[in-house]
């Protein structure tokens, strides 16, 4: 059987981590089919052996201190491959990507596997304030990926959106193939039980709408049109609440959302939940997902953890999120609040009148991104790199 590692800076996605979370689900999944399967983690995380307990996967911090920890990186690098000897390495995101084809005249038989987990997240972020700060590190790694790609063996986007994106910057469409997220339907499915503990806690009563939007605080996920469109459907309803879940990731636009709801008069309306562990709990607390990202995203776990759980979604034409909800939901485009809340207001008439299919909704994710999709077509693909006499 083959030897498969992951390599990714980190694990830690206590706030999110798609990425993250996605190679923890694709490693579990290999390694109960048998592959001899360990992770390598630029820097320690703690926390992610508990997400390996009970398996046979090898977790290893590298222990890289900063980023300038380059030379003794490598070389403690250098020392878990030669020892693993793997048959595939696969990278995840740009860093991890780059590292790899530095490797490759190193071991000349193992095949080098990028995952690109995002769309245009490199532009979008230069034209952010965050993005100002980090432009000329981002733009480095850029070009760096973009110059090394054709080095890769194989390149695994997880969107349409971003195997799209990167072959117009360069990236070889020859290499490149799109494996869609996979999203665990036993743990993410309607739960009426836990949906309505999770409404208690935030004192929300059984004939109020709840309308969610789940994402860290960041200018990506654009909440500012999330928050315009939700004062425009509290002008004509009073029956709905509307609930953030997610991280500040960043304090200062958190402050700038905080007083956007005192500008707009809805602070009374608007719950700020924080991060939350308890997400399959809180999908079902709530009657509609939005999801209002500007930019950047791939393949979105959200509205695929939403509508798995039978949840009808509004999302914006970004990434693969109108691949996602397909006729199972309504696709307007990012940053227009008034569309957004038309949106919102067709599916609360369609809650009203019963006229919405639970049981479809949840369908397109089990049929089209489950975790045992991800897996039989990750295993084909990977397998494919080698000949049969290997």
């Amino acid at each position: 059987m083959k030897k498969i590692t992951f390599l990714i800076r980190s694990l830690e996605c206590s706030g999110g981590g798609g990425a993250e979370k996605q190679l923890m689900t694709l490693a579990k999944g290999l390694s109960l089919k048998g592959y001899d399967v360990s992770v390598l983690c630029f820097y320690p995380d703690a926390n992610s052996e508990i997400d390996f307990s009970g398996t046979s996967i090898k977790l290893i911090s590298l222990g890289k201190q900063s980023r300038w920890d380059m030379v003794g990186f490598f070389w403690r690098l250098f020392q878990q491959l030669k020892s693993i000897q793997p048959d595939v390495l696969h990278s995840y995101l740009p860093d991890s990507n780059i590292v790899t084809i530095f490797l490759k005249p190193l071991f000349h038989t193992t095949k080098m596997v990028w995952g690109i987990r995002h769309s245009n997240w490199v532009d979008s972020q230069l034209n952010m304030e965050r993005g100002k700060k980090l432009s000329k590190w981002i733009k480095s790694i850029l070009y760096l990926e973009q110059k090394l790609a054709q080095f890769a063996d194989l390149i695994i986007a997880n969107s349409h959106a971003g195997q799209k994106y990167h072959v117009s910057q360069g990236f070889p469409a020859e290499t490149m193939t799109v494996i869609s997220n996979g999203i665990d339907v036993d743990r993410f499915q309607p739960n009426l039980k836990t949906g309505k503990t999770v409404r208690q806690e935030w004192g929300i009563s059984a004939n109020t709408i709840l309308i969610g939007m789940i994402g860290r605080l960041h200018p990506m996920k654009d909440h500012s049109t999330f928050l315009k469109a939700a004062a425009l459907v509290i002008q004509e309803r009073q029956d709905v609440r509307f609930v953030c879940v997610g991280r500040e990731e960043q304090q200062n636009y958190a402050r700038v959302l905080y007083e956007l709801t005192n500008v707009l008069g809805i602070t009374d309306q608007v719950i700020w939940a924080g991060a939350r562990v308890d997400m399959s709990a809180v999908y079902n607390a709530i009657d509609i997902l939005v999801s209002a990202s500007a930019c950047g995203e791939g393949f979105s776990n959200v509205i695929g953890e939403a509508m798995a759980c039978g949840k009808p979604c509004v999302v914006t034409d970004v990434g693969d999120s109108a691949f996602i909800v397909n006729n199972q939901g309504i696709v307007v485009l990012p940053g227009d609040a008034q569309a957004l809340k038309t949106a919102v207001m067709q599916l609360i008439a369609e809650l009203n009148t019963g006229n919405y299919a639970q049981t479809k909704i949840r369908q397109r994710i089990v049929e089209n991104f489950s975790v045992l999709q991800l897996l039989i077509k990750t295993e084909n693909i990977l397998l494919s790199l080698f000949d049969d006499s290997t």
